[in-house]
């Protein structure tokens, strides 16, 4: 995908790596709040026992600021570190510009998120606790904050098949709608109605996150003219890859839908798709029409 340069001025971008967000202590997860479990899944942690300990750790406020010392990086700084920072500021740039439009059309208050960056380890968030790299990429509705563990993209790359940008740029693009989620109160209504009804959690779960999969198609689609060719293939294989049900087959175990956390494969690669192919910013509600 053909994306423009990351332009600091405009975004929020952080490293934990260089002290932005502080490497936290020792734990797994983010209390009870919705993330993207993509990162356990791949690492080949069962999603039950994932999404169990998750909803199972005790919440904590972390302190602003470094946890680990050293040099505090500058946005600049850490856009420019590496191939993979570089090209997620690109894309955060492109995906603010694209969802504050979308919202200014809407009439709705916007709010960008801060992406932090790290690779390997911990991390620590401000009102989400903390998470090792094992959770992989994830958004905390507390902080406004989309978590980036690049070493992630390695494996992604093993995984699906291939190298290719788009796959990466689907993930962050997923966790970009998990922020829309919250800005919306989508996240506040889902989390709501699972508490009123624990038989249905899992299936808002999974609506959750193949919402956050249309919302991460519907921003590519809004930049059809920077897709390059194969972009598609890549981020359908992407989808395909982290499906549910082709977890489980690669961990060994038999499929079972009740225990989805994120959708099959083939219904994740149907939302990214409905989100490319949307007519309007309205085509990826439909993920909770009828209850």
């Amino acid at each position: 995908m053909r994306l423009g340069p990351f332009d600091t001025s405009r975004i929020n971008v952080r490293s934990s790596d260089g002290g932005g967000g502080g490497m936290g202590p020792r734990g797994i997860g983010c209390g009870t709040l919705v993330i993207a479990l993509i990162g356990a899944a791949v690492f080949g942690l069962d999603p039950m026992q994932t999404i169990g300990l998750v909803q199972n750790v005790q919440q904590q406020t972390a302190p602003a600021g470094s946890a680990g010392g050293g040099e505090e990086l500058s946005e600049e700084q850490v856009c420019a570190s590496s191939a993979y920072a570089r090209e997620a500021c690109n894309a955060l740039t492109s995906l603010d510009a694209t969802w504050q439009a979308a919202f200014s059309r809407a009439g709705i208050a916007f709010e960008q998120p801060v992406l932090d960056l790290y690779r390997g380890g911990q991390v620590t968030t401000q009102g989400c606790g903390s998470a090792s790299a094992a959770v992989g990429p994830f958004y905390c509705p507390a902080d406004k904050g989309i978590y980036i563990d690049t070493s992630f993209y390695d494996q992604l790359a093993r995984m699906s098949g291939t190298g290719g940008d788009f796959a990466r740029l689907y993930v962050i693009a997923h966790e970009y709608g998990h922020h829309i989620q919250n800005l919306t109160g989508i996240s506040d209504q889902v989390r709501a109605a699972q508490q009123r009804n624990p038989g249905a959690a899992n299936r808002l779960q999974v609506a959750m996150e193949l919402q956050a999969d249309c919302y991460a198609g519907m921003w590519a689609g809004k930049n059809r003219q920077l897709i390059e060719a194969g972009d598609l293939e890549e981020g359908l294989k992407a989808a395909s890859a982290i499906g549910d049900d082709t977890l489980q087959r690669n961990a060994g175990q038999g499929v079972n839908p009740e225990s989805f956390t994120h959708g099959s494969s083939r219904q994740r690669m149907e939302a990214l798709r409905r989100g490319l192919d949307a007519a309007d910013d309205t085509a990826c509600d439909i993920f909770f029409e009828g209850g």
